[in-house]
């Protein structure tokens, strides 16, 4: 990466960051963008005005000429485009999609890190091995009907309960819109059944959760459990259907969180390896400095993880599909490249079936932001993926259990895919450029932003500043490093601003069946 002028010149000499030594391309990084005539150090001028973290051509560009971002290919110029022209999406033609039939499949896999040992936070250990990072009483819905009722039920806990067992964090319910009117049968319907499986068995519950159900739903309990959970052996399921009216309804759902929330405060944080966390990486409200500063720094601490032994990862299916072929190349089997593709199969068929492609991705934030195609995106997106070999995949909200950088397959809109991820992981990294107050209350949320324009408007939602890189008052290790630290501090406990807040927004299942 370089960036034209000095740190020094950086209150008054216009600066662009260019990535790659064979861009035609850079990003404009004064917060005020440029005026026209606003000459860069080695004599480049602006044509015209032209907007923060938007492009600008680095010399002429010939009509149908590649416009190259990252060294790669994001579009082709629909006209000739003279040096020091904005570049914006009305003068480019996207590009294909790689062809799957034609991918590298682990031709290029990434030699181990060397490990990184010593690193350790303070969390919850579970029976099972895995360890939470925070200690959360969970409600488990198996259908919309109920979730009012639990909802006004874990008001009554909080105000109630809670404060009687001060070792407790919150008491969360996993309400969606799922669990009936719908083809319970279909091949699609897998996929929400097991997401709320496995959210419902998220290590910050600390074991078997509560269950509530209605009664009559498509989604019986010991079908979403499969008989397997404890909590349907041991303390059963409140069915609504069962009991005598609202307020005995909700005294039955506080009478059993109060058993439970006795044996969570028992639960003392304990000393663990780094290598207990498995942290779910996402992007939202990006924008072209997202691959130039929050996403690489994460993709740097991605790497520090990975060299603790965690687990990483990292999911959005349209946000992948343009840069697949630099990760099938650092998969670390033939095996694991071949299962990505048909992750990447499988969602290309999705979107055809609704007659639409990946390009419907980008939104107008995007391109607000400098984003003009979903390609350029995808570029700046797996930046977050860092540098080592990719060792999993997993499909829609199945359980990661396995060590080091994982695809888990999830579509890009940042709720679903939030959503998915608490499948499995204990920890959130969200980075954004534009801006988002999103959190999760089933897991700390550390929010990244890409600019320090956006970390002084927001004070109090951001939580790390990777824009220091731009303006080269810090490289992507230096934030790298202080995000990795930082990862085990919130784990252990620090709270983050969502936290604070409580900002927690609303469980998104993806149901891609048929709805009865």
């Amino acid at each position: 990466m370089h960036i034209k002028s000095s740190t020094a010149e950086a209150l008054f000499q216009p600066l662009y960051v260019q990535i790659h030594p064979s861009d035609n391309v850079g990003i404009i990084v004064n917060a005020e963008g440029v005026r026209p005539g606003a000459e860069f150090a080695g004599g480049l001028r602006a044509a015209e005005a032209i907007p923060q973290s938007h492009k600008i051509t680095l010399r002429d560009l010939e009509a149908g000429e590649p416009v190259l971002r990252y060294g790669a290919v994001i579009g082709h110029a629909k006209r000739a485009i003279p040096r020091g022209s904005w570049v914006r999406e009305e003068l480019l033609d996207m590009p294909a999609a790689p062809l799957l039939e034609e991918l590298p499949l682990a031709t290029a896999v990434p030699a181990a890190l060397p490990p990184l040992e010593g690193y350790t936070f303070e969390g919850y250990r579970n029976a099972d091995g895995t360890v939470g990072t925070r200690n959360i009483l969970g409600i488990t819905t198996t259908v919309q009907c109920v979730a009012p009722t639990v909802d006004y039920a874990v008001q009554r806990i909080r105000a109630e309960l809670l404060p009687r067992f001060p070792n407790v964090d919150d008491v969360v319910a996993i309400t969606h819109t799922y669990g009936c009117g719908v083809a319970i049968d279909a091949p699609g319907a897998a996929i929400p059944i097991r997401t709320i499986r496995n959210i419902s068995q998220n290590p910050n519950f600390g074991g078997a959760p509560l269950v509530v159900s209605l009664g009559c739903e498509k989604l019986q309990p010991a079908r979403l459990f499969s008989n397997d959970l404890p909590v349907l052996e041991e303390r059963g399921v409140i069915r609504l259907q069962d009991e005598l009216g609202f307020e005995a309804t909700v005294a039955a759902i506080v009478r059993a969180a109060e058993v439970r929330l006795i044996e969570l405060d028992k639960r003392r944080r304990v000393t663990c390896p780094a290598a207990d966390l498995i942290v779910g990486l996402q992007c939202g409200g990006s924008d072209a400095f997202s691959g130039v500063t929050c996403n690489p720094a994460v993709g740097f601490a991605a790497d520090l993880l990975v060299r603790a032994g965690a687990t990483v990862m990292f999911s959005e299916v349209t946000e992948v599909r343009d840069a697949v072929h630099l990760l099938t190349a650092r998969a670390a089997t033939e095996d694991v490249a071949r299962d990505l593709i048909r992750e990447m199969r499988w969602y290309d068929e999705y979107l055809a079936q609704g007659r639409s492609d990946r390009s419907a991705n980008t939104t107008p934030g995007n391109k607000r932001g400098g984003l003009n195609n979903i390609v350029e995106k995808s570029l700046g997106s797996v930046a977050k993926a860092g540098t080592s070999a990719l060792m999993a995949v997993a499909s829609h909200g199945e359980k990661v259990t396995v060590k080091g950088l994982v695809f888990a397959a999830t579509p890009a809109g940042d709720f679903m895919c939030g959503t998915l991820q608490l499948a499995s992981m204990n920890l959130h990294v969200f980075t954004t450029g534009e801006g988002s107050p999103y959190g999760l209350a089933l897991v700390p949320v550390v929010k990244v932003c890409s600019r320090t324009a956006l970390a002084e408007k927001w004070p109090d939602l951001i939580d790390l500043d990777a824009g220091r890189i731009a303006t080269g008052t810090a490289t992507i290790a230096d934030i790298g490093w202080e995000l990795f630290r930082m990862l085990l501090d919130v784990a252990s406990g620090r709270e983050t601003w969502a936290e604070k807040w409580r900002l927690g927004n609303a469980l998104t299942l993806f149901n891609p069946g048929p709805v009865t």
